[in-house]
């Protein structure tokens, strides 16, 4: 019996120390590393624009009307950054640009040229290119300009807020224009909300991204032709002018809570977005958009776009590809943990990305006011999804590394279902239609980099959410990133797949067990948490885009009350913040009342005092 009790506790030290020898899983900064550029306390680099300079050098404008030149910004020489400020006295520059020798930036009521023509490293003539129009709103924010390659500047408009979007004050808010160097002004495409960040892509396409409001259910990123209309009414006044592109009035377009496809089938003019990005879950605050033209520098997803998101402080992976004439694909995370919202994203001389950061009046979950850093690839590649095609009858995923094939064929590997969100002039949307598909067959590749699946019911118009949590790479590994949302606008032609039905497996029930994890969460509720994604804008005990759990524990509200409150935010409760939160009415009403009990039981278990 001795000899029998002492192998047993030599088989459990073996697998103790197994255990502890394991690998631990693969984290974001293992691939991609942020570096910190140092900014002098006596200056507010709260970043509007960035634009890198072919000497080497970096200039950086601000929302305080200043532009910075940054030497030594790749701190190749050593860690110190050197500023010199080229430029003062502008009104709010949230964009900037560097052509021939001088900068060309958007101030709230201007396009303006800056020179330095005496070379002395100091701006000293000022020439307006553009003068914008102006009502006084605060939301009136303009971006830009992207140049193009035949010299002229884009330009985005924001409406003006005033408990929605509206455009009627200034001409030309909720609009896209391109302005030529001599100072003409061309309407090129309307419906837009807040698009703080757009880009070209290599085939000279225009892409912007959009923040969550009102006509916006969530952020998404639509490509824009000239005449579209990406769906907000608010600047329609404008598309009376004699110059505008589109026609089309406010009485045209239907407000009745049916998805933004079902507007789209009635009036045509509405630009679908090429790709969703579900809100609080990929972002809150859709802002810059770059596409990869490092040829490998930059990542390993070269030709894709990067998008950033200045609430949650990082940085989103988009893939897309075109179907039927129409642009469409995926999104994925990429890097987290910035150190304040990121508001601008452009690439340096060495292929590593500049991240230009705010967070003031508008929150973000990096705790830093402002901040400039630099994103860049050390060159090790992850286990991640490459791509997302869309096929027939489902979806052809490739992938950076080999599977291993047992992993991908069994049916519990994949967690998908299909959403959308609604279209109407209250502010964001639950997710509507939510429903769980199944896989029919799977099909793997020769060289087990690619994976097809067809499943039962994809649907036209709809976001797919792909969880891929069981599939490993030939070591065992899993995913870097494990979820990715795929926005089906088109459904191409082709044969269906012929293949067997991924293998069933066994469901283990795991006892919960009150277990409590570093930051003092149960894990149970740590669990729920993220995977509703209120932990993308609450803390335990510290205020990120949202207030802190035990902020809300204080309130003394009911187990009910907060289940009401999540499926239907009243945000004058919480005036001091500046998102407002979304209807989370799909989250199950058990999850919730769960989160809300926890929260309550903080009163209790951190001794807070009740709201007055």
């Amino acid at each position: 019996m001795k000899k029998y009790t002492a192998l047993v506790l030599l088989f459990a030290t073996a697998l103790g120390a197994f255990a502890q020898t394991k690998p631990a899983p693969k984290k974001e900064q293992d691939y991609y590393e942020i570096k910190t550029l140092p900014i002098p306390k006596e200056i507010y680099l709260e970043v509007g624009g960035l634009a890198t300079m072919p000497d080497g050098r970096l200039a950086v404008s601000t929302r305080r009307g200043e532009i910075w030149i940054v030497e030594n910004p790749y701190q190749k020489t050593s860690h110190q950054t050197y500023y010199r400020r080229f430029a003062s006295g502008l009104h709010e520059v949230l964009g900037l640009a560097y052509k021939d020798g001088v900068f060309y930036c958007s101030q709230r009521g201007e396009l303006t040229k800056i020179s330095d023509t005496d070379r002395d490293g100091v701006a000293d003539l000022y020439e307006p290119i553009y003068q914008f129009d102006l009502s006084g709103n605060y939301h009136e924010y303009t971006y830009g300009p992207v140049i193009d390659k035949n010299g002229d500047m884009w330009v985005s408009l924001n409406l003006a807020w005033v408990g929605f979007g509206e455009g009627k004050f200034a001409k030309w808010r909720g609009w896209f224009v391109k302005i030529t160097p001599d100072g003409k002004l061309e309407p090129f495409a309307g419906g837009l909300r807040s698009p703080a960040g757009y880009s070209f892509n290599e085939e000279g396409d225009l892409f912007y991204g959009e923040n969550q409001g009102d006509w916006v259910g969530s952020g998404r990123v639509t490509h824009l032709a000239k005449g579209d209309f990406a769906g907000n009414p608010g600047g329609l006044k404008w598309a009376k002018e004699p110059n505008s592109p589109l026609k089309l009035s406010l009485e045209e377009i239907q407000d009745n809570g049916s998805p933004m496809f079902e507007a789209a089938k009635k009036n045509p003019k509405i630009k679908l977005p090429a790709v969703w990005f579900p809100h609080a879950i990929m972002g809150i605050s859709t802002s810059d958009i770059v596409q990869d033209t490092t040829k490998g520098k930059f990542s390993p997803f070269p030709g894709q776009y990067f998008v950033a998101d200045q609430g949650q402080s990082k940085v989103m992976r988009m893939g897309l590809e075109k179907v039927n004439g129409v642009y469409q694909g995926f999104a994925i995370n990429y890097r987290e943990g910035f150190q304040s919202g990121i508001l601008r994203e452009r690439f340096g001389l060495d292929g590593s990305m500049f991240v230009g950061m705010t967070s003031r009046g508008w929150g973000s979950t990096g705790k830093d006011d402002f901040g400039l850093q630099r994103l860049f690839w050390n060159g090790n590649v992850p286990f991640e999804i490459d791509m997302i095609k869309a096929k027939s009858d489902g979806f052809e995923f490739s992938f950076t590394q080999p599977v291993d094939v047992n992993s991908v064929k069994k049916a519990a590997s994949y967690a998908i279902r299909s959403y959308i969100y609604k279209y109407q002039h209250q502010y964001g949307s639950p997710i509507i239609e939510l429903k769980d598909l199944k896989i029919k067959g799977v099909e793997v590749s020769a060289d087990r980099k690619k994976v097809r699946i067809s499943i039962d019911g994809i649907r036209r118009f709809f976001i797919h959410e792909f969880t891929l949590k069981g599939v490993l790479n030939d070591k065992g590994e899993p995913l870097l990133h494990e979820t990715a949302y795929y926005t089906l606008n088109e459904i191409p032609a082709g044969p269906a797949l012929v293949a067997a039905a991924p293998e069933a497996t066994i469901k283990t029930i795991v006892t919960a067990r009150t277990v409590k994890n570093a930051m003092g969460y149960e894990l149970g509720i740590a669990g729920l948490l993220k995977k509703h994604t209120c932990s993308a804008c609450h803390a335990k005990d510290s205020k990120l885009i949202g207030p802190a759990f035990t902020e809300i524990a204080k309130r003394n509200y009911s187990n009910q009350k907060i289940l009401e409150l999540v499926y239907k935010p009243n945000p004058q409760n919480w005036p001091d913040f500046a998102t407002e939160m979304a209807p989370m009415s799909h989250v199950p009403k058990a999850d919730v009342l769960k989160i809300a009990g926890w929260i309550n039981g903080l009163r209790e278990t951190e001794g807070l005092k009740n709201h007055d």
